[in-house]
């Protein structure tokens, strides 16, 4: 009799340690997670980016479109969505002889609302509240605007593509610096994505 109720017992902890509590919507521990990334009818990921979009080209921003999934479903956008960022940077290129890689282009601010970007983004502060941010061109007293690749012929240059979803509105300047930027995203980024290109200038 004592080592049925042993097993009983036993039995009822190993149930209440394997159930999950109440209210669980399967997407903790071992359930589907949601996932934000992106897809361009620019260039395939990893691939070659054209001269249309390169800065020593057309200088024309790509156009990406952004995803939510859970798990390999479709998902939809957290509820905590407010806003996207995206910052281009060239990784074979230091700054100033530094372990800092070349940062081209931000914007932040995008809506939370948005399916994604259009080619050719216009220069400054967009009407939608995107702002163009700290990258090369924002400099002088210019406003900021896309720069593509401008590697000189050679080796391959990888340009990434980081798009952050995020819980906030970023409250700063189009002046700030690369450093700010990320130092805003700190702690409230919800989704990260990233899309990957190579260019070398034509020979």
């Amino acid at each position: 009799m004592k080592i049925l109720i042993s097993f009983i017992a036993c039995a009822a902890m190993a149930f209440a340690q394997a159930a999950p509590p109440a209210g669980a919507s399967g997407a903790g521990r071992g359930g589907p997670r949601l996932q934000f990334w992106v897809t361009s009818t620019g260039f395939p990921d990893g691939g070659m980016i054209p001269m249309h979009h390169a800065g020593r080209g057309d200088n024309k921003s790509p156009a990406f479109e952004f995803h939510w999934n859970l798990g390999t479903n479709p998902g939809a956008a957290p509820d905590a969505l407010k806003t996207y960022a995206v910052i281009l940077h060239d990784v074979e290129n230091s700054t100033a002889k530094g372990t800092v890689d070349t940062l081209h282009w931000s914007a932040f601010n995008i809506p939370g609302t948005a399916t994604g970007l259009a080619e050719g983004l216009g220069a400054g502060d967009l009407p939608d509240g995107t702002r163009n941010g700290p990258g090369i061109n924002n400099r002088g007293g210019n406003p900021g605007s896309y720069f593509g690749p401008g590697a000189p012929a050679g080796p391959i240059h990888h340009y990434i593509f980081e798009f952050y979803a995020l819980d906030t509105r970023l409250d700063l300047p189009a002046t700030a610096t690369r450093d700010e930027l990320m130092k805003a995203m700190e702690g409230h980024v919800v989704g990260k994505a990233a899309y990957t290109g190579r260019f070398p200038a034509p020979q």
